[in-house]
Parts: C-alpha cells; structure tokens; sequence
C-alpha cells in the first residue's frame, strides 16, 4: 500500500505567523532627546541675547573718572512657524469584518504603521531636510524651520564648517573646530548625531596613530569598532546614528537648547462616514525651537565621500 503523504492531502492548515515583522527603521534620536513645550499660535517668538566682548585691561579706570557708557545692543527676535503633520487611513466594512493573521482588526493595525511613520516623519522634518520656514497660505502648506536653517553661519561666529571641508579627508579636525567654535561662543553640545555613513568615519578615529581603545577584560572575544563617546578638549560628546539626517552633515548641540513647539499634540480623529468603510486620521501640528542660535552647529559636506 503506498504511504499517504502531506502532497495528497486535501485541507491542510495553513501556517502564517500571528505576528508580522517591520523592518523599517524607527528610530528618531534627534526627536528623542530634546524637550517638549506648548505654543499658542502657528507664529511664535523667542528672544535671544548675548554679553558684550570682555575687555580685559582696557577696563581700568582712574580714581574719581566720570561713567562711560556703553552703547546697549537689543535682544535678537527669533521666531518658527507651526507644521501640520497628518495620515489618514480607509478601510472596507468587509476588510475590517475579516479574520486576518498577525492582527486583530484591520484599521487598529495600518493606524499604528501611520503614527510610526509620523513619527518618522517629523525626525526627517527636524534634521533630514534642511528645511526653511514659510508662512504658507490657502494652497501652500506652512513649514517649520529645520535645525539646519537655525545654526548661525556668521564668519564672526564661524558655527558651522561650510561645503570646502570633508571629515573623511581631513580626519577629526573639521569636527574639533566646531567644537572649538561652540566653546569660544558659550555653547556646551553634548550629542553628535551622524549619519550612517559618517559613523563609519568617526568609528575611524579611534583606529588613528596615538589613540588606543583599553578593553579591562582581556578574556574578551569581542571586537569593537565604534566610537560611542568623543571626548576632545571642549568636553565629551555622546555619539549618536540617525538615518533620518540630512546626508553629508554631522551635527554637534545640546538637547536643553531644543524644544519641540507643540501647537497641536497627535490626535486620531474619526471622519464622517459616508459608504461602506470606516475612516480615521491622524494629525499633530509641531514646530522647532533653537533657544539661542550660536548653541549648536554642524559640519556640512558636499562630497559623496564623507562629511
């Protein structure tokens, strides 16, 4: 008698995982790391201020000398306007009815893909861009400036390396300056977020002759080739990836000088029905704030081959 094999069988059970994977990426460090405040209006403003130049010996005055006074320079109005960020999703009676794997109704799911890809949205929006912001009107949407578009590039400032410098030509030097840069103006940054392909340059630096990893356990199999902490002589930076960065720019600032401006937090509204489907949407109105320009910086690069 011949075996009766599963190729006869009529009605096997198919086997399809309850859980579906997504392997895009997720991740917004830029977006993670800063603060959250409110606004009231799509315009807001802020003010920003400095000290005058020290003037070191020149302040010495003689005994019984009339006051000198000093020509007072005003605040710097800065201001944002608010984006609008928003996915709607449509599903069939019948698809939402359905039994399917990996989910227990249709339209939960494919919302939860559309807040992650706000999400994702809002990152690219903050550093992928390089945006600048624009009032709008009735058939041009409003937008907020991007970090890019918030760094100071005055030549007396210099808070930024402009597209003659390559990191991967010139090693740490372009990133140091900036440091340097930031230093001198009073600013204290603590993250660099780079991109995929600069991580492999800065990963580089610790490969350089005079710089050594210590590994204190030396039964360790483990290779590391990654540089998680810079620390130069105007203090230690946490290094950070981000997919979402602008390509051929490594930004160096401190998250307390950045806030998300939050005119509208994310909401999920239910849109009125009108056939045989349900419909939902998500919406958030965002911003950025740079509480003072001269805080952060970048080091930017047209040069395929590095930053």
């Amino acid at each position: 008698m011949a075996t009766y094999q599963t190729y006869q069988e009529v009605g096997i059970k198919e086997d399809v995982s309850d859980i579906i994977t997504n392997i895009s990426p997720r991740k917004t460090p830029f977006l993670s790391s800063i603060g959250n405040e409110k606004v009231t209006q799509p315009l807001f403003q802020w003010q920003e201020d400095s000290l005058r130049s020290v003037q070191g010996t020149a302040n010495a005055i003689v005994e019984g000398a009339d006051a000198s006074f000093i020509t007072v320079a005003p605040t710097v109005m800065r201001n944002n306007y608010t984006q609008i960020f928003m996915e709607a999703v449509q599903v069939a009676g019948t698809a939402e009815a359905t039994l399917a794997h990996g989910r227990a109704k249709e339209l939960a799911y494919q919302l939860s893909k559309s807040a992650a890809a706000l999400k994702r949205d809002l990152e690219n929006a903050l550093v992928g861009t390089g945006q600048a912001s624009a009032v709008g009107n009735s058939t041009t949407a409003r937008t907020m400036a991007g970090y890019q578009a918030q760094v100071g590039t005055t030549t007396s400032i210099n808070l930024y390396m402009g597209t003659s410098t390559n990191l991967a030509e010139t090693g740490a030097t372009s990133l140091t300056t900036l440091l340097q840069n930031l230093f001198t103006n009073g600013g204290d940054p603590s993250r660099i977020l780079v991109t995929p392909a600069n991580s492999i340059i800065v990963a580089a630096f610790a490969q350089a002759s005079g710089r050594y990893r210590v590994f204190n356990d030396p039964k360790s199999n483990n290779i590391v080739n990654t540089v998680n902490l810079y620390v130069s002589p105007f203090g230690e930076q946490k290094v950070e990836l981000d997919i979402f960065l602008q390509p051929h720019f490594t930004l160096a600032y401190n998250p307390d000088m950045w806030t998300l401006a939050t005119l509208r937090p994310w909401t999920r509204e239910t849109l009125a029905k009108t056939g045989d489907s349900m419909k939902q949407m998500i919406v958030g109105e965002f911003s950025l704030k740079h509480k003072n320009f001269n805080a952060s910086g970048y080091v930017a690069d047209n040069l395929a081959s590095g930053l």
